[in-house]
Formats: structure tokens, sequence, C-alpha cells
């Protein structure tokens, strides 16, 4: 028998057994976080994802269903998508700057260090000031 109950058989009140699934991932001293798990995907369910798991993924994998089911509460349509598509729309942005100031790199280590033109449409090259964007 463990010492104390895991968080998840304080909240079944349930005796914890010795080799309880869940009291490596659930602590005693932060009942919400098993709380939070359980009323998105129930114990039972959990209980069958981290035993199918091996032994080494099993912390990750409870910390994934935990904050998918914190996101999941905070919102019930999107939960973690929507951080999901935030951070690629970030990604997708960065890579489109990155890409543009390669391109201009580009532009004016290929003009050989003669300054930095532009063309307006008079066709007349105008070099670039500070004062001047781009």
């Amino acid at each position: 028998m463990i010492s104390g109950r895991c968080a998840a058989c304080k909240y079944l009140r349930r005796r914890c057994p010795s080799d309880c699934i869940f009291f490596p991932y659930f602590p005693p001293n932060n009942p919400e976080r098993f709380a939070s798990v359980h009323r998105i995907y129930g114990a039972s369910n959990v209980a069958k994802m981290l035993q199918q798991l091996p032994h080494h993924l099993r912390g990750e994998a409870a910390d994934t269903l935990c904050y998918e089911a914190e996101c999941r509460t905070q919102d019930c349509v999107y939960g973690c998508v929507k951080t999901i598509s935030q951070l690629h729309q970030e990604i997708n942005k960065a890579e489109c700057q990155l890409a543009k100031t390669r391109a201009e790199i580009a532009f004016i280590s290929s003009s050989g260090g003669q300054g930095r033109t532009t063309t307006t449409s008079t066709s007349t090259s105008l070099p670039i000031t500070s004062s001047t964007q781009l």
C-alpha cells in the first residue's frame, strides 16, 4: 500500500492500491490536476491510455492530458487547437519576414556594395537614404 492516496483515488473516493496507475502522475497535493483531466476524459479512459504507453512516456502523456483538459475547459470549442493555430500563424509570419530579409540581403550583396538603390516607375535609380523606407 502506498502511503497516502493519489489525487485520482481521493477524487474517486477509493483506496489507492500499491500499483495505482495514477499515483506517479497525479500527486495528492494537486487534486485539481486530476479533476480537470477526469472532467474531460474520464478516469477509466485516462487509465487505459496510460497503461497502453511505455513507462518512460507516461509522465509526458499525463502532462499533455492535463494541458489539453485545461485548454478545453477554458475554450470548449477549440481547446488547445486554438493555441496551436496561433503558433502556426506566428511561425508563418516569421518565415515570411525571414524570406524577405534574406532577399534583401541577397539584393544588397549582389549590387556589389555600391549602395542600395531603388527603381521608380520612370526607370530612374534613386539611392535609398535613412529617411526612405522600403
